[in-house]
Order: C-alpha cells, then sequence, then structure tokens
C-alpha cells in the first residue's frame, strides 16, 4: 500500500486526482480501477465525497466533478487576482484583434492555462482553461521559461523534448538560444510548436514593468494568417505593460 493512499485523506486525493480534461466522468467500477482501491473503498470515499459536493452523478451512473470542489478552486489567490487584473486588458486585447487571447503562469516546468477570451471566429485551440502543458510546449511556456530560475531551464533542457509537430524546436542547443533571444525581444512568436493549425505570440506578464515574470500572455491565430503576427507585437505589449502596471499598483499580489 503506498503512504498516500494508507491515510483517508491520500484516498481522497486519489479519488479526485482520477478526473481531468480527458477523464471527466467515471463509473465507480473505474474509479476503484484507476485507483486501485478496494470497490468496498472506493464506494465509501466516493460517498462522502458527493455528500460534500466535491462529485457529483450524472443520469447515466457515471460521476464527474462537482461545482462545490469548482468554487472552492476558483478561489486560488494565484490565479484569482491575476484573472482579476487582467481580464480588462485581454477583453480589449481580443476587440483589437479578435483572437484567442491567453494567460497563463508556471508551475515546476509546465505551464497552466488559468483564464482565456475566443470568439466564434477564432482558430480552434488543443489549449483550454485548468489544462497543462510542458513548459517548453507553448510559445507562452517559452516565455515563462526564458524568465524561470536556472534551475528549471536546466530540467527542461536536460530531458528529452517532445515533438508535437514537425516544427517543433526539440534541439537543447537551438531552444536555449531561442530562450536567450525571448529575453531580449520580450515578444515571441511560435510559429506551429504546438499545433500545425496554429502561431502564437506572446510576452511576459511582471509584477510592475520591471519587476519578476509571474505569467505570460498570447495571442493564438491560425497559422494560414502567419504573416499577421508582427502586427501584434504592439497591442500585445500595451496589454502588458497595463497588467504588469496594475499588479506592481497591487504589490502585495500573491503570483
Amino acid at each position: 500500500m503506498s503512504a498516500t493512499r494508507s491515510t483517508a485523506a491520500g484516498k481522497v486525493l486519489e479519488v479526485l486526482s482520477t478526473f481531468g480534461r480527458d477523464c471527466r466522468s467515471q463509473t465507480l467500477s473505474e474509479i476503484a480501477q484507476r485507483t486501485g482501491l478496494a470497490l468496498s473503498t472506493a464506494h465509501r470515499v466516493v460517498a462522502e465525497l458527493a455528500g460534500w459536493g466535491a462529485l457529483e452523478r450524472g443520469e447515466d451512473g457515471s460521476w464527474h466533478v462537482g461545482l462545490r470542489l469548482w468554487e472552492i478552486a476558483s478561489g486560488c489567490p494565484r490565479s484569482q487576482i491575476l484573472r482579476d487584473v487582467a481580464m480588462p486588458f485581454m477583453q480589449d486585447l481580443y476587440e483589437a484583434t479578435h483572437e484567442n487571447i491567453q494567460l497563463a503562469v508556471r508551475e515546476g516546468t509546465e505551464l497552466v492555462f488559468v483564464e482565456r477570451i475566443a470568439g466564434h471566429r477564432s482558430v480552434e485551440l488543443v489549449t483550454m482553461v485548468g489544462s497543462r502543458f510542458p513548459i517548453g510546449s507553448t510559445g507562452m511556456g517559452r516565455v515563462l521559461l526564458a524568465h524561470a530560475p536556472g534551475d528549471i531551464q536546466e530540467a527542461v533542457l536536460d530531458a528529452p523534448l517532445r515533438a508535437w509537430t514537425p516544427h517543433t524546436v526539440t534541439d537543447p542547443k537551438t531552444l536555449r538560444a531561442q530562450l536567450d533571444r525571448i529575453r531580449r525581444e520580450q515578444v515571441f512568436v511560435s510559429d506551429r510548436q504546438l499545433s500545425e493549425s496554429t502561431v502564437a505570440v506572446a510576452a511576459p506578464v511582471r509584477i510592475g514593468r520591471t519587476g519578476p515574470v509571474g505569467a505570460a500572455l498570447g495571442i493564438v491565430i491560425a497559422a494560414s494568417g502567419a504573416s499577421r503576427a508582427r502586427g501584434l507585437r504592439e497591442p500585445l505589449l500595451r496589454a502588458v505593460r497595463g497588467i504588469s502596471d496594475e499588479l506592481g499598483r497591487r504589490a502585495g499580489a500573491a503570483l
């Protein structure tokens, strides 16, 4: 028995961890199978979670994440403060471009998307709010990686890099040079690195104009419109400066 599974809290966390973007609902048997818990134990944990509101049962009998859990997660200070500050600037940026606007933060060697604005004419994305990706996989991730602590950068550069498309940069030496360029130029254009159908333009969001990088803001457009990427630089930088300045005024923001 694992150390995690040996406690009541550990069993709860194991059950909750079986849910995700690729597993939105599952039966009790599937939960037991994925956690390795006995069916009777899984039933007890699921019942307790359902009673509290963390899980809900659908009409087909399968289980999915409950509204109570979402309510608690939405109060996370790290994302809530950032989203509250960034949203007006993201809305302005969307109105100026009518393209996908995304906001992400770094957690270890991954990035997490915390907000997004998209219109019905925006290109379809493989990312969504709440999804995680290896930090070297996306344009916004590479911006965050360029400004991450040295040990994080080396951990990513020392590990095998996944090729999402034929265009994905996976050579550590090339990626290292790319990170140097991102630090110099602020704005990074990610050409079909994650998806062959999209190009991203990303820039760092700081806490104050010259403070540490706390997030990345990006615009994602169709690869067929890649010639527009250069023209998106200035509106993106205006939004980034606005967010950074406001975060600087909120010096106590927990990013």
